[in-house]
């Protein structure tokens, strides 16, 4: 699967993928229904790409006009890979790429708020879950009006009990779903 910018400022530009399996890419119908739905509220917004892969949302949202995008992950091959896709659509002044595990890195103090934290973890092993309750708990990350975007395969979801976060729309592309979660 050949992955790109859809949109904006980067429109075209072709992205690397991440060697092997361990990512699952966006599929570009999933990327511009998201960005679709978004629309113009992702203009100066602030992203935390949490399981980062490829790189491809937080990039696909600097092409649009967001103004800054923190991208995240554990291995070695997807941060060489964000930092390639980065350089190559010219956004490093924007970006901000950390190799870590996402859990320990949500439940430390934030230290940036975001009007969108994007979570597609490997598939199954409910890590979106274990994410959003980091979330909820340690909402100082999010703005006041911040929104936690969760990317998973429908068999995946189930409701959650949150205290600082409701479940706003679902979306379904497929074997795709999107579930947005505002802060309250």
């Amino acid at each position: 699967m050949s992955l790109r910018v859809i949109s904006g400022t980067a429109k075209g530009r072709k992205l690397k993928s991440v060697p092997g399996d361990t990512t699952r890419p966006v599929m570009d119908r999933v990327k511009e229904a998201l960005f679709n739905i978004l629309a113009d509220d992702v203009i100066n917004s602030n992203w935390w790409d949490l399981f980062g892969g490829t790189g491809a949302i937080g990039i696909e949202a600097i092409s649009r006009g967001a103004a800054f995008v923190r991208f995240t992950d554990l291995n070695r091959a997807p941060i060489e890979t964000i930092k390639e896709n980065v350089d190559h659509c010219g956004f490093s002044g924007h970006v901000e790429v950390r190799r870590g595990d996402a859990f320990s890195l949500l439940a430390a103090k934030a230290d940036k708020q975001f009007e969108y934290i994007y979570i597609a973890p490997p598939q199954y092993k409910q890590m979106w879950s274990m994410a959003l309750k980091l979330i909820d708990d340690n909402a100082a990350w999010l703005t006041e009006d911040g929104t936690v975007i969760v990317q998973i395969d429908p068999t995946e979801y189930e409701q959650l009990e949150l205290k600082n976060l409701a479940e706003g729309e679902q979306r379904r592309y497929g074997s795709t779903l999107l579930v947005f979660y505002d802060r309250t």
